[in-house]
């Protein structure tokens, strides 16, 4: 049985988000190369029964990621863009946190929009058009769905090489290497976590791709109900994205912890995707990754409970 732990993370700019149960913490290297370290409790928006419910349990999940990861992205933008030389100007605190928790509702709001809107409505509007040269449901369905999937492979494409986005992608490569190293059994030191994979099964972009898989199978399936209306074919789809969310958080959940062949061989696409949004981080990301886990997550009574330290 694979052993893993319960720590997640995520790449910001020129920094690491890591979570462990009701602590996060945010690792970012500044200008001056100094690590500024931000640690606080998360409280998620779920209830506390929703954790033993599957899928509704991954509907939550998803949208608490979302908005951890926004916020995270936005204070470490502060220190990515921040001059050594420039002067910080005094705000009012309660003022400025207003503001942020705007932007960040704000943000969010256009982030899930902007993603329905390219891997959900294009691809139906796209592929709608063979209506107009009478192709039948079946066609069109089968359409949408390769849309989808190219659409989603693309962008993922073209993102990866934007310069800026290579270095968010490197420090992802951190991220992974430093879970990796310690649910492999190895201290958490720099050395160690550049030598580990940077690839790993709970990585959120494998949770986007087997979003999209699913969404091609439940998409496919709604096809072929021969739905006539415009209105409702396009409503199912939206109305099912929570659902198809907490469908692929379940099968992300099982990916991470089981050895078993067939639910590797499923995970592998998500596993090669990754070669494409992480990429090799150097010691100085390492080391802010190692910041960032080593403040909620005590890997060593973590390892002695697996019974890999003695």
């Amino acid at each position: 049985m694979q052993r893993s732990s319960n720590i997640g993370g995520q790449a910001v700019m020129e920094g690491i988000m890591m979570r462990n149960g009701g602590t996060y913490s945010v690792a970012v290297r500044k200008p001056d190369h100094t690590i500024e370290l931000k640690t606080e409790p998360y409280k998620s928006l779920a209830p506390e029964w929703v954790g033993k419910v599957p899928i509704v349990r991954g509907m939550f999940a998803f949208v608490d990621s979302l908005r951890l990861g926004i916020g995270s992205l936005m204070w470490s933008a502060e220190f990515a863009a921040e001059d050594e030389e420039e002067e910080k100007t005094e705000k009012d605190p309660e003022k400025e946190a207003r503001e942020w928790k705007i932007i960040m509702t704000v943000t969010m709001i256009v982030s899930i929009g902007f993603s329905i809107g390219l891997f959900v409505v294009l691809p139906y509007l796209l592929s709608s058009l063979l209506r107009r040269v009478g192709a039948n449901e079946v066609l069109i369905s089968l359409t949408e769905a390769l849309l989808r999937v190219a659409i989603f492979l693309l962008y993922m494409f073209l993102i990866s090489r934007m310069k800026d986005i290579q270095r968010v992608f490197s420090y992802h490569g951190a991220e992974h290497k430093c879970i990796n190293c310690i649910e492999n059994g190895l201290d958490l030191n720099i050395e160690n976590v550049l030598k580990s994979s940077r690839r790993h099964k709970r990585c959120g972009t494998s949770f986007l791709l087997i979003v999209i898989v699913i969404s091609v199978i439940a998409f496919l399936f709604i096809g072929l109900l021969g739905i006539t209306s415009p209105l409702w074919r396009f409503l199912t789809r939206i109305i099912l994205i929570p659902i198809i969310a907490g469908v692929a958080f379940e099968f992300l959940r099982l990916a991470g912890s089981s050895d078993n062949p067939v639910v590797c061989t499923l995970a592998k696409p998500g596993l090669t995707l990754q070669g494409l949004v992480t990429r090799e981080p150097d010691a100085e990301m390492a080391e802010v990754a190692i910041a960032a886990v080593n403040a909620v997550f005590d890997w060593k009574v973590w390892q002695k409970e697996q019974g890999i330290r003695s």
